[in-house]
């Protein structure tokens, strides 16, 4: 792999938008006939640059060997509830690589730095939702230790 991981700083954040942006437009916009794909161009900003603050969220940037933004993964760390008081997950908030780059261990990469850190922030499980048609990121989430927990089902109303 000639890619690097790095942690966002104030300087990327449009970089994440951008990435985060492409991932709604690849994955959700074709699978949820709900989702605001403008969101991230909206929001993202914000949303991004309020992350990079927290001590519950983690914001990663993978670089090609030129310095060249070609994915993003974004944990967060969601603490024990009454409802689970043991459990603190590492919740995989969104993961994506460029298409150019996928196969090359970048989002493997992405995927162990957020295992680090999310053992680090004293998680004891972690937790990723991927749709359900997404079978390539359903197979690469399991080839990293996941496996089903719950599953959601949807119906029209």
């Amino acid at each position: 792999m000639t890619s690097s991981v790095v942690r966002a700083t104030p300087e990327s954040v449009p970089q994440l938008v951008a990435s985060a942006a492409a991932l709604f437009a690849e994955d959700g916009g074709r699978r949820d006939p709900y989702l605001d794909v403008s969101w991230p161009r909206r929001d993202g900003l914000a949303y991004f640059a309020d992350l990079l603050h927290r001590t519950d969220s983690q914001c990663l940037l993978a670089l090609s060997a030129t310095g060249s933004p070609i994915g993003h993964l974004i944990g967060r760390i969601r603490r024990a509830n009454p409802l689970r008081p043991g459990a603190v997950v590492g919740v995989l908030e969104s993961l994506r690589v460029d298409p150019a780059h996928r196969e090359t261990g970048v989002a493997t990469a992405l995927t162990e730095e957020f295992f680090a850190w999310a053992r680090e922030s004293g998680a004891n499980q972690a937790s990723v939702t991927a749709y359900a048609a997404n079978e390539s990121a359903i197979r690469f989430y399991r080839g990293r230790g996941f496996a089903p927990f719950e599953l959601t089902l949807h119906a029209p109303v």
